[in-house]
């Protein structure tokens, strides 16, 4: 009985991940309880300024739940792929470049085939980089909620029990079905978010943390939404810059989910992956079964 719950490491992983889930549940019940209380929206649940609000709080409650599972497990926070002594450092950055590459090399390609038109540019001035302001900080917050809870604590888990790569099938799996809830959202669209979502496993193997992934996250969707204002997942949102249009077969535009649905997405992910591999070569130092973290180097990282 004893080798059912453990093992030598301690706690068997899938053990660790259903108390984990319940953390999560427990606290998004308790802060709903709370929020519906305090915060009610002033335009509906889908205004920006209550997005954010909630993503967030969202972020919150997945970190929160994870900080007291490192505490539990007597691990620092940082293995868990967020090591705090690199926020927004160098892979973060890196990663936001090339976010913001695949999305203008992606709009263009669709482009030139007629499938794309930047129209007119419908906020000006200060409006703008208000707007640019905002849609920054908000996919950034989008970006550490969802890398976190598909690739976060639940990655390095779930890989302790059964290896990265079954683990982070599985997660992406998660991931792209998830984004089926959105409105406008297809299977293709599922598929290509399945397809990220390993290409953003790699480069948490390769670089040893999310920040790189977080980046690119954020940097794609800001460029989808506000610069060339475009669907992102099925979502348009207000306060983009132009009134863009797409116009052609679901193929080359990606329809309702927007451009990350063309078919040209999946090539712009392959070439995102090979820039993951020559940037970032495999290491020669031994690294961690579940994260790809050094096995000496993630608890020195982390304050």
């Amino acid at each position: 009985m004893e080798s059912l719950f453990h093992n030598e490491r301690g706690l068997r992983a899938g053990w660790r991940l259903l108390v984990y889930i319940a953390f999560v549940f427990s606290l998004t019940v308790i802060s709903g309880a709370v929020l519906r209380e305090l915060v009610r929206p002033a335009r509906g649940v889908f205004s920006p300024g209550y997005m954010a609000f909630m993503e967030a709080w969202s972020a919150c409650v997945v970190f929160g739940a994870a900080v007291i599972m490192s505490r539990f497990e007597r691990r620092p926070f940082g293995v868990y792929g967020l090591p705090l002594s690199r926020v927004f450092a160098k892979h973060f950055m890196q990663g936001a470049a090339l976010g913001l590459a695949e999305a203008s090399a992606l709009i263009g390609l669709i482009a030139a085939l007629g499938g794309y038109s930047f129209g007119n540019l419908i906020t000006h001035g200060a409006v703008a980089l208000r707007w640019g302001v905002f849609w920054a900080l908000f996919f950034i917050l989008v970006g550490l909620f969802e890398e976190f809870t598909f690739r976060g604590y639940t990655q390095y888990t779930l890989a302790d029990g059964i290896g990265f790569w079954p683990a982070a099938i599985l997660l992406s799996l998660l991931f792209g079905a998830v984004h089926l809830r959105n409105r406008g959202e297809d299977l293709v669209g599922a598929c290509a978010v399945f397809v990220i979502g390993m290409v953003f496993a790699f480069s948490l193997k390769r670089t040893g943390t999310l920040w790189f992934a977080v980046g690119m996250h954020a940097g794609f969707d800001f460029a989808e939404t506000f610069l060339f204002s475009v669907p992102n997942s099925g979502a348009v949102f207000s306060g983009h810059l132009s009134n863009a249009s797409l116009a052609g077969p679901a193929w080359l535009t990606g329809g309702s989910v927007g451009p990350e649905a063309s078919v040209f997405s999946f090539l712009t992910m392959s070439v995102v992956a090979l820039v993951i591999h020559f940037w970032f070569p495999p290491h020669s130092k031994p690294r961690t079964a579940a994260s790809g973290l050094p096995a000496t180097g993630a608890a020195n990282d982390d304050p």
